[in-house]
This record gives structure tokens, sequence and C-alpha cells, in this order.
């Protein structure tokens, strides 16, 4: 089953006092794209995390974010109150327009650089955090992976459906071709008999049946026919295999779109051209979803 590039998973775990939050977000691109959004002393663990995504997930833009929040006293960082003076200091002297009180909040002057002091963390205690940030976000991935692949079998039964409507176009095209090489028989066999009695003449049978022949083969649609259903059923042999075709899938749809324009541009029939109108928005339309399979 295929797999669809949007998606959200989220998990949480509590180490030493500290709540790890982790949210994972993807969206559509064109190859893997991973953004990573961690606390300032949880970046030592930015190398495992992006492994880690690489390893789940092939295509896509990739949005992890992970958040720390103390839950005791003695989890508590603590402030280096130098910074914060200074902080404030150049706050109250910044210009403002008259009669303007300035404001300071306190709680945001905390986020600043070099407010909070990092704690010292030995070697041992960031592999051990390290290893519960990665099991964690691999809990995150993993819910994002069970609603991409819901999303996944939505978008197959849309391009199956898509499918199904275009051979159905293709059928209806096979079976009017024959038609149209009989029907430029019969016009071109009455206009020339029309012209030859008025001029009192007569016209050799395989000298037509020549001219017949060579609008035959010029607009003979065969293997454009052949083609498009050989695209399709490895379009449908694909999505059933679901393992990173997005791109294969893609390249499909174009292939499905040159075959139908050949057509097109071969047949000069009103019913076969209304057919591939009908076949390339069908095409657009694949093309479309695909750009949402990784």
């Amino acid at each position: 089953m295929i797999l669809s590039m949007t998606g959200y998973g989220a998990a949480q775990t509590t180490d030493e006092g500290v709540a790890y939050a982790v949210e994972a977000r993807t969206v559509n691109h064109r190859y893997l794209k991973i953004n990573l959004k961690l606390p300032e002393q949880l970046q030592f663990a930015e190398a495992e995390l992006e492994s880690l995504v690489r390893k789940r997930i092939a295509r896509g833009s990739v949005n992890l974010t992970i958040r720390a929040r103390s839950q005791t006293a003695a989890a508590l960082r603590p402030l280096d109150m130098s910074a914060v003076q200074a902080y404030v200091d150049q706050l109250t002297q910044a210009r403002l327009p008259a009669n303007v009180q300035p404001t300071i909040d306190l709680a945001a002057v905390a986020l600043l650089p070099g407010v909070t002091e990092s704690a010292e963390v030995d070697e041992e205690s960031r592999r051990r955090l390290a290893e519960a940030l990665t099991q964690v976000s691999d809990r995150a991935l993993s819910a994002l992976t069970a609603m991409r692949r819901d999303e996944g079998r939505a978008l197959s039964d849309d391009l199956a459906d898509a499918v199904g409507q275009i051979r159905a176009e293709v059928a209806a095209i096979a079976e009017r071709a024959p038609k149209v090489v009989q029907e430029y028989f019969e016009r071109l066999r009455t206009r020339v008999a029309t012209l030859l009695k008025a001029a009192e003449l007569e016209l050799q049978a395989d000298a037509l049946m020549r001219e017949v022949a060579i609008y035959a083969e010029r607009c003979d649609i065969s293997e454009e026919i052949s083609r498009i259903h050989s695209h399709l059923d490895q379009f449908v042999e694909l999505c059933a295999r679901g393992e990173q075709v997005g791109r294969t899938l893609d390249f499909l749809a174009q292939e499905l779109l040159r075959e139908a324009n050949t057509i097109g541009s071969k047949s000069n029939d009103v019913g076969i051209a209304r057919g591939v109108v009908q076949i390339k928005g069908l095409v657009d339309r694949l093309k479309e979803q695909v750009q949402n399979v990784e």
C-alpha cells in the first residue's frame, strides 16, 4: 500500500523530572527534507534523531519538534541573574514614544540567549537521554506512519478509480478507431465518385484503396493504446507495492499524457478527440494525487 507524504504523530515521555513532548509532521516535498527543532540543551541528540528520521521516512518535508518542561523544582535550570539584569537595563534604556511606559515580561527575558544556565551533563547522562529521546521520537514517527498509511489508502482508492476511468475511455477509443477508417473510405469514395461523374471519368479501385491505406497508417493508434495499457498495468502494480513509488508514478503519469496527446494529434475524429480530452483530465488528476505519494 502506498504512503501519503502528509501526516502527524506525537508522543510523550518523562525523564528525571522533565517531561518531553515530541511532534512529527510531514508535508509534500520532492526529496527528503528534515527540520529538527530542539531545545538548546538537547541539541547533542540531533545526529541520532536525524538518523532515525532517515530510517523511517524516505520522501517528504519532515518537521520533528521536541519540547521539554520541568516538572520538579530540582529539574529547574538556574538563571544567570547578571544576564537578566543586562537585558533589563538595555530594555529600559530603549527610546520609546512620549507617554509610553515600558513593560518587561520576565518570563520572555528568561528565554533569551545566555539567561538560562545549562546544567552540566556528563557523557553517560547524554547517552541515556539521547536514547530516551530516540525512543519517544520513534513512537511519534510510528503514529505519523500510521496516519500516512491511512491517507495512502484513500489516495490508492482515488488513483484506482481514475485508472479505471482511463481504461474505459481507452476501450471506447479502441472500438471507435476502425470505424474512423471505414467512414473515411466511404466519404472519400462518395466525394471522388461525384467529382468523376461530373468530369465523365473513371477511377481505378486500387488507387482509392492506396489512399485509404495511407490514411489508415497515418492515423493508426494501436501502438499508443497498447502503451497506455502497459503504463496503467505498471501504475496499478506500483500502487500495490507501495515502496517509495511516488516519483515513478509521476513519471508514468507524464508518459500517459504523452500517449494521449499523440492519439489526439493522429486521429481526425470528433469522438476520439472527446475521449482524449477525458483521458487528459483524468491523467491530470493522477498527476495531482501522486505528488502526495512517498
